[in-house]
C-alpha cells in the first residue's frame, strides 16, 4: 500500500511537470508567433506605397517622373524595396486621366502624384483625403488645386513650372529684332494654355506687338493650327501645353516649310525642333517634387507645404534648327546658352 501511494504521487507530480513545461513551451511559441506578426507589421508598415499618373508622355513630363523616383531613391526610398510604385498615363485622354485618379483612389496609396494640369485636376476632384502632390503645373490656384501657394491647408501641394514672362520676351526680341507678330498655337481645353495665351497679350500687346491665337483641340491638329499661321508671324511660341508638345515634330515640320522661327518655353522642344527655349528643367522640378513627397512620407501635411517654384531658367538653343527655319542665331543669345544643340 504504502508503494502504491510513493507511485501514485510520483505519477502525480509527473503529470503536474508535464503541464508546467508544456505550458511554457506553448507560452515559447505564443511569444514567437506574436514577435513574428509584429515584425511582419512593422515590414508591412515600412513598405510605402506611390501612384504617378501623367496626363501623357512626352520628354519634359518623362523628365519630371524620372526626377521624382530618382529623388525618393536617393532620400532612402528604394522600389523594390520599401516603396512601391505604381505608374499610368492618360495617354492625352481627360476622361482616361479621370478613370486613372477614381482607381488611384481606391488603392489608397500613401501619396499619389499628378504630372501636369489636367491629372492633377483630376486626381484634385477624386479624393480630399490621400496626399497628392501636382507637378508641372503652371497656376495651381488658377487651375483650382490649391487656394493659396504658401500652404494649401488641404490634401494638396506640388511644384509649378511657372515661368517669368519678361526673359522669354527678351529672348524673342534678340532672335527677331523687328518682332510685331507673334503666333500661338495652344490646346484651349488646358487651363495651363490659356493662362499664357492671356499672359502673352498683356505683355506683348503694350510693346506694340501681336499675338495670333492657334487653337487646336487635338494633337492632331497641331499641324492645322501651325499652317494658318502662315505669312501672318514672325516666329510661333510654345508653351508646356501637353498636346502641342506630344506633337512637336509635326510642329517643326509646318515651321521648317513656312521659314517660321519656333521659340519654346520646354527646353527639351529643342532637340525636337525648335530654334530656341528658355524654360525650366524639368528633370529638376521632379527632384524638387520628390523632395515634397519624400517630406510627407516622413510624416508631413501636404497643406502644410508650400508650392515649389522654380528660381532661375535654362536656356537651349539649336543653330541648325534655326537655319531650317529661316533665320540666324545671334552669336550674343549662343554664348548665353547653357547647352548648343546640334
Amino acid at each position: 500500500m504504502l508503494y502504491q501511494n510513493r507511485f501514485a504521487k510520483a505519477l502525480l507530480w509527473g503529470g503536474v511537470c508535464t503541464a508546467i513545461l508544456t505550458g511554457c513551451n506553448q507560452s515559447a511559441q505564443d511569444a514567437n508567433t506574436t514577435d513574428g506578426a509584429a515584425t511582419g507589421g512593422d515590414a508591412k508598415a515600412a513598405m510605402k506605397t506611390v501612384a504617378i499618373t501623367a496626363i501623357v508622355e512626352h520628354p519634359a513630363l518623362d523628365d519630371v517622373r524620372k526626377g521624382v523616383i530618382d529623388e525618393l531613391n536617393d532620400a532612402g526610398f528604394k522600389e523594390g524595396e520599401n516603396l512601391t510604385i505604381n505608374f499610368q498615363s492618360a495617354q492625352g485622354n481627360t476622361a482616361t486621366a479621370g478613370q486613372i485618379a477614381k482607381q488611384f483612389v481606391a488603392d489608397a496609396p500613401d501619396v499619389i502624384v499628378a504630372i501636369a494640369t489636367p491629372s492633377a485636376q483630376s486626381v484634385a476632384a477624386a479624393t480630399s483625403s490621400i496626399p497628392m502632390v501636382f507637378s508641372a503645373v503652371t497656376d495651381p490656384v488658377a487651375a483650382k488645386l490649391v487656394p493659396k501657394l504658401d500652404g494649401s491647408g488641404t490634401n494638396v501641394t506640388g511644384a509649378s513650372d511657372a515661368l517669368p514672362y519678361a526673359p522669354q520676351i527678351d529672348l524673342m526680341r534678340q532672335i527677331i529684332p523687328s518682332l510685331k507678330n507673334v503666333g500661338y498655337v495652344y490646346s484651349p481645353g488646358e487651363v495651363n494654355s490659356t493662362i499664357v495665351l492671356k499672359a502673352l497679350k498683356d505683355n506683348l500687346t503694350p510693346l506694340g506687338i501681336n499675338v495670333h491665337e492657334a487653337p487646336a483641340q487635338r494633337s492632331n491638329d497641331i499641324a492645322m493650327a501651325a499652317r494658318s499661321l502662315e505669312g501672318k508671324v514672325d516666329m510661333i511660341y510654345t508653351s508646356t501645353d501637353n498636346n502641342v508638345v506630344s506633337a512637336y515634330e509635326s510642329l517643326y515640320q509646318i515651321a521648317k516649310e513656312s521659314k517660321i522661327p519656333l521659340i519654346a518655353s520646354d527646353t527639351s522642344s529643342v532637340e525636337r525642333g525648335a530654334v530656341a527655349a528658355l524654360g525650366v528643367n524639368y528633370y529638376d522640378l521632379g527632384r524638387e517634387t520628390g523632395k515634397i513627397v519624400t517630406r510627407i512620407l516622413n510624416g508631413e501635411k501636404a497643406g502644410e507645404i508650400p508650392v515649389y517654384t522654380p528660381q532661375s531658367l535654362d536656356l537651349y538653343v539649336s543653330p541648325k534648327n534655326a537655319q531650317a527655319e529661316g533665320i540666324t542665331l545671334p552669336q550674343a543669345v549662343i554664348d548665353k546658352a547653357k547647352e548648343v544643340v546640334e
